[in-house]
């Protein structure tokens, strides 16, 4: 199972938010250089999880996001559920729209037990509790990835 981009961004935005002091807030366009994303995705990831309650967001001209108490509890099986907008997983459809098998098809059924499976198996994993630092160092870095070469 994959997640899309988009989960990926919001997973790296929490890690990076819960590994960061409960008062400094960031903005924007310092969590877009740390989680090596463009502003842009990053803009639309910070409206979806302050939408979802994850973070919290201070305006003003020393305002930023924080990660607030729900997002530092959250799961990432609830999060990726969350963000997880396909119906199906798999593309069952002609071009008119229907599938030609559905009478006797049981894939679309197999597949959501397999993407919950996915998902139970994530709902132990506290998202605050990946990061193995707090720093100010892009993601991969904190978690001890290699830099893109």
């Amino acid at each position: 199972m994959r997640i899309n981009a988009f989960s990926d961004v919001c997973l790296r935005i929490i890690m990076l938010l819960s590994a960061t002091s409960e008062s400094e807030l960031k903005t924007t366009r310092v969590i877009a250089q740390q989680v090596e994303t463009p502003y842009n995705h990053v803009s639309k990831a910070i409206i979806r999880l302050r939408e979802l309650g994850l973070i919290e967001a201070v305006r003003g001209r020393s305002g930023g996001v924080r990660i607030s108490d729900a997002g530092r509890l959250a799961t990432v099986g609830w999060v990726l559920r969350q963000l997880d907008t396909r119906a199906d997983l798999a593309d069952c459809e002609t071009p008119d729209g229907v599938c030609p098998l559905i009478d006797g098809c049981g894939l679309r059924a197999a597949l959501r037990r397999a993407r919950e499976a996915f998902y139970v198996a994530l709902d132990d994993v506290v998202i605050s509790s990946l990061p193995r630092s707090r720093s100010n160092e892009p993601v991969s870095l904190m978690l001890g990835l290699r830099p893109p070469d």
